[in-house]
């Protein structure tokens, strides 16, 4: 099972966004299988974070060898051929690197929605319609728009798409269009329930199941610049910053020593997941990185002990 870490493409309100070019080389050094960037266009109500090709464009640059992925890149807020132009495009230029996330986006950043001119109601509609031609237009073939076939140039290999979101739309259009499916850091009692759910829906249709795609949040203790508990929750939880996650959902949530890491990497290899994509909740990124690769190496990730060895 191979370890992906989030890039530091977002920042607390008033805060510089992480330099992802330095955290690319940085994971890439490490081990790490894949370097990923969170979507969105307005996040929350406003907090800094980059758009997400520019960013896996730079870290594409400045890498050789680490898979690039979107976590997810929210289709419906774009045009879908826009969408598909930026995946060959990001395709091409990583030398066949791509991770192609997608979703429908979340509910908390409603100022996307206005920003973009897209309503909200349309998202499931629009996100189907766009995987329907996004494998054709990255592949340089034919699809139709309002009757009428469209070719993109040049076609590059398809990269994998994986499907994220754990509600039942969500997992039936994993089974219908992605090659995997991108799990949420969701207690492991829901992650075993909802991978079974999604084995249940690909045996309905007679489909192969999407590969499992994992996710984790971490702020390892060792790191000077880790918050304690009651600021890191603040961080967590605040509905106007980076996660605006409900507070019930705290418990259990992040991983803070190696144990804990290793027991949720444990849980992610018993449901089959083939990697775990790991996002910092707080405390300096370049060492979280380097603490996860040496808690990861100990506990048998073999990406992350090659980084570690290398280290």
């Amino acid at each position: 099972m191979d370890l992906g870490i989030f890039l530091p493409t977002m920042a607390p309100r008033g805060a510089a966004v992480g330099d992802v070019v330095a955290a690319a080389r940085h994971a890439e050094r490490l081990g790490f299988e894949s370097v990923w960037a969170v979507d969105q266009l307005v996040a929350g109500t406003g907090v800094p974070i980059m758009d997400s090709t520019v960013a896996l464009a730079a870290a594409a640059a400045a890498t050789t060898t680490v898979g690039i992925g979107y976590g997810v890149l929210v289709l419906p807020l774009r045009p879908a051929a826009w969408a598909a132009k930026q995946a060959a495009s990001l395709q091409l230029v990583s030398g066949g690197r791509l991770l192609l996330g997608v979703g429908v986006g979340g509910e908390r950043h409603a100022r996307s929605w206005d920003a973009a001119g897209v309503p909200r109601r349309e998202r499931g509609r629009r996100t189907d319609a766009a995987l329907g031609a996004l494998p054709a237009w990255i592949a340089g073939d034919e699809a139709l728009v309002g009757g009428r076939p469209v070719r993109l140039a040049p076609g590059v290999p398809r990269p994998p798409v994986l499907v994220g979101g754990a509600g039942e739309a969500a997992l039936a259009r994993a089974v219908a269009h992605g090659d995997g499916w991108f799990g949420l850091p969701l207690p492991p009692a829901r992650l075993a329930a909802t991978v079974g759910r999604l084995r249940e829906l690909a045996d309905t249709a007679g489909r192969t199941p999407p590969s499992v795609t994992g996710s984790a949040m971490v702020a390892m203790e060792g790191d000077p610049a880790v918050p304690g508990d009651a600021a890191l929750a603040r961080i967590l939880t605040d509905p106007d910053g980076l996660f605006g996650m409900p507070a019930e959902a705290l418990p259990g949530m992040v991983l803070r020593t190696p144990r804990a890491l290793a027991e949720r990497l444990a849980t992610w290899a018993g449901l089959g997941a083939r990697r775990v994509v790991l996002t910092v909740a707080g405390g300096d990124w370049a060492r979280q990185a380097e603490l996860v690769a040496v808690a990861a190496a100990a506990a048998g990730a073999p990406e992350a002990r090659a980084g570690a060895e290398r280290g």
